[in-house]
């Protein structure tokens, strides 16, 4: 039977399916089925630094709301302290005791200095690596998208020089040059990229006329953008890459592997299929390389990445140009 075996982060792992970050995980009985299911890794659910935040805001609220009610009172309550991710840290230690697999912690911050002292803590909890979770939405028309990416690399540099754990970048694909962005996270000491982040956008209610913001899953079409930048890179840096949106089947996963991926992170499709479907996805990858006689994954991972196929344009914008100007499926037909 062919060997799944693959390596992310200088990292063995068992197969190249990675159970990406989402509340999916945040729960222990779902984070074991996942590696009874056959998962090869699992990123536990996002610290997010912005809700500790807003947690610390109503909680500070609640506290004071009766104070200074007449002279003689200042407070009704004494000196708490903040919230913090103490609560996380610790489901996020138990999630690494449950399961034999690789664990990753995911983590996005606010502060410069705040990605530093929790990717700290969440070392302490003994997982296998830290992914660290950029989006950048400015809020000022005078910053500039030079004064973003240093921001962010300087983040890279300082999280890696304060742990001793792999570190991964799960980016946008909102970069002018991404190519380039990857290149600059590797020389920033980052281990891995994760390409590309599934973002939550607003939306509007037209009937009831207010924001809101719906849970927007993925569909196989979304993966052709990582398998784009997966297909450039593949050959091109020595860190890890891994695949993540719109990768729904099996088919998807060798897809991504003939493009050059180390590993794939799948979530919509366990959301839609459960997490059973980990068991499917890899016995039809591995259904496909017994079919073509692949002992192993490293024996066909890249074969058609850009740096082995022999057609220059198969990953640039002339394809798109070329389709256009011949196929049949474009030419306007007259209705009579």
């Amino acid at each position: 039977m062919a060997e799944l075996k693959t390596t992310y982060m200088g990292i063995e792992l068992k197969n190249p399916l990675i159970v990406g970050a989402s509340n999916l995980v945040a729960d222990i009985e779902n984070i074991k089925k996942t590696e009874s299911a056959g998962a090869g890794a699992i990123v536990y659910k996002s610290l997010f630094e912005e809700q500790i935040q807003m947690e610390n805001f109503e909680a500070d609220e609640d506290l004071n709301a009766y104070n200074e009610r007449n002279a003689e009172m200042i407070s009704l309550f004494p000196d708490m302290g903040e919230i913090g991710p103490d609560e996380f840290l610790e489901n996020l230690r138990k999630a690494k005791q449950a399961v034999n697999i690789p664990v990753f912690a995911s983590l996005n911050c606010v502060y410069k200095y705040t990605w530093v002292d929790y990717a700290k803590e969440i070392e302490k909890t003994g997982v296998d690596g830290i992914e660290l979770n950029f989006f950048s939405t400015p809020k000022s028309f005078g910053l500039s998208g030079h004064a973003v990416l240093e921001e962010q690399l300087n983040i890279i540099h300082d999280v890696k020089e304060a742990v001793n754990i792999p570190i991964a970048v799960k980016i946008s694909p909102f970069y002018t040059n991404t190519l380039r962005m990857v290149n600059m996270i590797e020389g920033s000491g980052a281990d891995a990229v994760v390409m590309f982040n599934k973002l939550f956008q607003p939306d509007i209610d037209i009937n009831h006329q207010k924001m809101h913001f719906p849970y927007n899953f993925s569909t196989s079409d979304e993966n052709r953008l990582p398998l784009r930048y997966v297909g450039l890179l593949a050959g091109q840096v020595n860190m890890s890459l891994a695949a993540n949106t719109g990768i729904m089947e099996g088919e998807d996963m060798i897809k991504m592997l003939l493009a050059g991926a180390d590993v794939v992170q799948v979530v919509t499709t366990l959301y839609k299929n459960g997490i059973d479907h980990i068991t499917k996805m890899l016995g039809d990858v591995q259904a496909w390389m017994d079919k073509n006689n692949y002992a192993s994954v490293d024996e066909f991972r890249g074969k058609l990445s850009r740096e082995k196929i022999n057609d220059p344009y198969a990953y640039k914008r002339a394809q798109y140009v070329d389709i256009l100007m011949k196929s049949d499926v474009f030419k306007l037909k007259s209705v009579i």
